[in-house]
């Protein structure tokens, strides 16, 4: 058994990242700047987006990308239950009701099918989820959805590092929503960015993170700037300071020597669990050519009656053995907040108690690795034969 504790998840933070927090510090411009708007110019030329807006989290840009796409009081989202709940909460803050929909079991995402069965008339927005950094094929929803005149929205705060179909989230879909949370592939300690292809979208957003100010208020300390400002409509306080963006400008410098490690740790997991009875990987489902898994989760799921242990039990055996998990995720209608919402999900119902997230980071060494299989492979009695 390991002597020290592996945590689910730790930020992958090297010296070039405290130096970049301190020369910017040095430079004595703390909120919104300079460092803000390379971030953004980063981040959507990566994505190959027009338009990236940093903002203070993802469920910052998720709320404002509600706002600005037109929802409002009466309308209706559609969106996983299997998700975090930032999402269900944006949409009740601004009066239009989550509409739960249930996932595909092979990818533990939202597909044209299981979206096919809530829509009503009031859809207004479907925000699709990519699992654990999955890719959830989002073309198809969009082309489905377009023609219908309802909006899709990506929840990408598991995305960075993905490609759907060979393609950032955003690119397809009229907006998305990324994350820069502590536990994703980069971080800015907190902090998410808004993408679109979209001007007006982009104006509004930008607008209603910064308490409605009109788009330049930030320059008015400097040289460029003008101590007048206008309030254009009721706003927000959104915005991302330099700070975490000078963080994020040099975690995304390294994002691909981050995924190959994340790469590197997930193959050697789906080699072992393979191996495991009753423990299989959550949504992996049958990726394209084109799609890259972005593991910011490394999901199993625990067949009971296969493994010999309960999901719940098996979680306190790895923590016995010194291995940290998490759960993603607990539904967001099994919330006492959200109890009023119907939830018609069976699969999300199904396969939310078989769920473990395993740690997977990028500062994992392979004795790490070794160790949670280890752990995972002596944990699991496997099927106990009954006597006939």
């Amino acid at each position: 058994m390991r002597a020290e504790f592996l945590p689910y998840c730790r930020p992958y933070i090297e010296q070039d990242d405290i130096a970049a927090v301190t020369d910017t510090l040095s430079r004595g411009w703390l909120t919104t700047g300079p460092k803000v708007r390379e971030f953004e110019q980063l981040f959507g030329a990566a994505a190959g987006v027009k338009h990236a807006v940093a903002l203070n989290s993802c469920t910052a840009a998720i709320h404002l990308g509600f706002l600005a796409l037109g929802a409002g009081e009466g309308d209706e989202i559609v969106m996983p239950s299997l998700s975090f709940v930032a999402g269900a909460n944006c949409a009740v803050q601004i009066g239009a009701t989550p509409v739960f929909c249930d996932v595909d079991p092979k990818t533990l995402c939202l597909s044209v099918e299981t979206i096919e069965r809530v829509v009503t008339p009031r859809t207004k927005i479907i925000m699709t989820m990519h699992y654990a950094g999955r890719p959830a094929n989002a073309a198809p929803i969009v082309a489905w959805a377009k023609p219908r005149g309802i909006k899709v929205f990506e929840d990408a705060a598991l995305a960075i590092g993905m490609l759907d179909d060979g393609q950032w989230s955003g690119t397809r879909a009229d907006a998305a929503a990324y994350s820069f949370y502590a536990t994703k592939n980069v971080t800015s300690a907190e902090g998410g960015m808004f993408l679109t292809n979209d001007d007006e979208l982009m104006e509004r957003v930008r607008i209603l993170a910064l308490h409605g100010m009109d788009r330049d208020a930030w320059k008015r300390y400097t040289s460029a700037g003008s101590w007048r400002y206008d309030i254009v409509e009721h706003g927000y306080k959104d915005n991302m300071p330099d700070l975490a963006a000078a963080l994020g400008i040099s975690q995304l410098k390294k994002l691909d020597k981050m995924q190959r490690r994340r790469d590197e740790i997930a193959q050697k997991f789906i080699a072992g669990v393979e191996q495991i009875p009753g423990i299989s990987v959550g949504g992996l489902g049958d990726l394209g050519p084109k799609d890259r898994h972005s593991w910011c989760m490394f999901p199993i799921l625990v067949d009971e009656a296969e493994a010999g242990i309960g999901r719940d039990r098996l979680i306190e055996e790895l923590k016995a053995k010194n291995i940290g998990t998490s759960v993603h995720y607990i539904p967001s209608h099994h919330f006492t907040a959200h109890k009023r919402l119907k939830a018609d999900v069976p699969v999300t119902e199904a396969l939310w108690q078989r769920l473990i997230s395993l740690p997977l980071f990028p500062g994992m060494n392979d004795a790490d690795v070794a160790d949670v299989l280890e752990a995972l492979r002596t944990s699991v009695p496997g099927k106990v034969s009954q006597a006939v």
